[in-house]
């Protein structure tokens, strides 16, 4: 896959995670209802789409920073180590910072 393929991947899922976290924003700004019952499961809910937008931040941030690392010229290589991260491993993860040995270190 060629970098401008990585691009536009990184792009597209960019922009869904910009929408879905509109979409969590929208639903966690929704009043809760009058009944206990149904406000005590709408904040479970509330809870569980907090969770998933932190998540869809988290990624977001790292997608950010490949995108940064494209435009710096540093997109492939490892952050840490700077060896050259594998094409499968881009393919499987095109956001990744890490080469496979780096990794697991974080």
């Amino acid at each position: 896959m060629d970098l401008n393929a990585r691009k536009a991947t990184l792009a597209a899922r960019r922009e869904a995670i910009v929408a879905d976290l509109a979409r969590i924003r929208d639903e966690l700004d929704a009043p809760l209802p009058q009944d206990w019952g149904e406000a005590a499961v709408e904040q479970e809910d509330d809870e569980v789409l907090q969770a998933l937008g932190n998540a869809e931040q988290a990624e977001l941030r790292r997608i950010d920073a490949a995108l940064r690392r494209m435009e710096e010229g540093e997109y492939g290589f490892c952050t840490r180590c700077g060896d050259t991260v594998q094409p499968a491993r881009l393919d499987l993860l095109p956001d990744t910072p890490f080469c496979a040995g780096c990794a697991p270190r974080g």
